[in-house]
Order: structure tokens, then C-alpha cells, then sequence
């Protein structure tokens, strides 16, 4: 049956492409440094001591840029809305109740909403945490503790946090669903950019979407 067998045994032929190349650099990129954030902005807190601060704020920036490289270049294709929930996205979770449920287009809607948490949660730690930066030494700025009063600096330090935290549960969430024997054709095509063709026509509406180029 078209597009079963090992990933070694498939064809080019049968191979649909889902993601670029530099879409996928950009997604491994913000992962790792998301989870180098994670971890040298939590491991301190539980007592593991380590000269921490440069390897954050460092790689706050790399987070940064891969971001807006990202804005920047699903604007230039024209993608920028592809990925984000909207009214199609509602009808086919409420076809999920019929006996003939809706597929999806490249994104499912349990995607999309992923999408749009860690963005608002990427967004909220990338946002605050430059603001923190102005309270360290770089070899950009000299630091300046009075730029607001306490208790600005106190709401910032909450929303730094909390959205810190949540992306510990939402990364967990992201990898558990990324592992599941049924979901690792998504892993797969993030690693090495393409499905199979049997595996995007039972999963995907083809009228929608139908693979992109490489």
C-alpha cells in the first residue's frame, strides 16, 4: 500500500515534502533554545549553581532572531496565516462529532493551537526578558537597576515566570504528542522534511493541502 515501510524503503516518487529545509532549522534552532532557557533559568532556582546568566541572555538573542527570520520569511510566502486557528478550524473539531469528521489542511487544529500557546508564551519570555537585560552587564550596555520602579519591575519578573512555566508544560506536551506511534510521521518530516503519500492522504484533506515544494 502506497506510503507504508520504513522511511528507507520509500520512494522519492511517494515522498510528499512538508517542510523546508529552513523551516526546519528554524524550528530546531528555537527549540534548543528554548530548552537552554529552560534550564539555565531553572536549574539555580533548585540549588544546581553555574555561571548562568551569559549562556540566558545569549541565547535569548539566537531565540530572538530565529523568531522574527521566522515572521519574516511565512510573510514573504505568503504563510503567515496558514498555521493560525480560525473559523475552518472550529467546524472540523465540531465535524469530530459526526460519523463523517472533517481532515485538515497541512495544520490540524490540536497544531494550531499549540502554535499560537508557544508563540504567546515565546513571545512573553523573549518581550520581558530583554527588558530584564537592562539590569545585567553586557558588553553592549552597562546595566541600570532604575529604569522603572519595583513594582513594574515586580509585574515584569511575574509574566518573565509564569510564561517560563507554562513553556516547561507545553514543551512536555509538545514532545509526548510528537512521540506517539501515530504522530511520528510529524517528527519524521521535521527531522528529514517529508511524509508519505498514503500518510497525507489519511491524515490531510489534499484539496487543502497537497505538499509544498522544496
Amino acid at each position: 500500500m502506497s506510503g507504508t515501510g520504513t522511511p528507507s524503503s520509500v520512494k522519492d516518487d511517494d515522498r510528499i515534502w512538508r517542510h523546508r529545509l529552513t523551516d526546519r532549522s528554524l524550528h530546531w534552532v528555537s527549540a534548543v533554545s528554548v530548552l537552554v532557557l529552560l534550564i539555565t533559568g531553572f536549574l539555580p532556582v533548585v540549588g544546581v549553581n553555574f555561571e548562568w546568566v551569559t549562556i540566558h541572555w545569549v541565547t535569548g538573542l539566537i531565540l530572538l532572531a530565529a523568531v522574527a527570520v521566522h515572521i519574516v520569511a511565512s510573510i514573504r510566502k505568503g504563510q503567515f496565516m496558514r498555521i493560525w486557528f480560525g473559523w475552518s478550524d472550529i467546524k472540523i473539531v465540531l465535524s469530530m462529532l459526526s460519523s463523517t469528521p472533517e481532515k485538515p489542511g497541512k495544520y490540524s487544529p490540536a497544531q494550531k493551537l499549540m502554535h499560537a500557546g508557544v508563540t504567546v508564551l515565546v513571545l512573553a519570555t523573549l518581550v520581558t526578558g530583554l527588558i530584564m537585560m537592562v539590569r545585567i552587564d553586557t558588553p553592549l550596555w552597562e546595566r541600570n537597576i532604575y529604569l522603572f520602579e519595583d513594582t513594574t519591575w515586580g509585574v515584569i519578573y511575574v509574566v518573565h515566570g509564569l510564561a517560563a512555566m507554562a513553556l516547561i508544560s507545553t514543551a512536555m506536551l509538545h514532545i509526548y504528542f510528537s512521540l506517539r506511534p501515530e504522530k511520528l510521521m510529524y517528527f519524521r518530516s521535521m527531522l528529514r522534511g517529508w511524509m508519505t503519500r498514503g500518510e497525507m492522504e489519511t491524515n490531510h484533506d489534499v484539496s487543502k493541502w497537497s505538499g509544498d515544494r522544496t
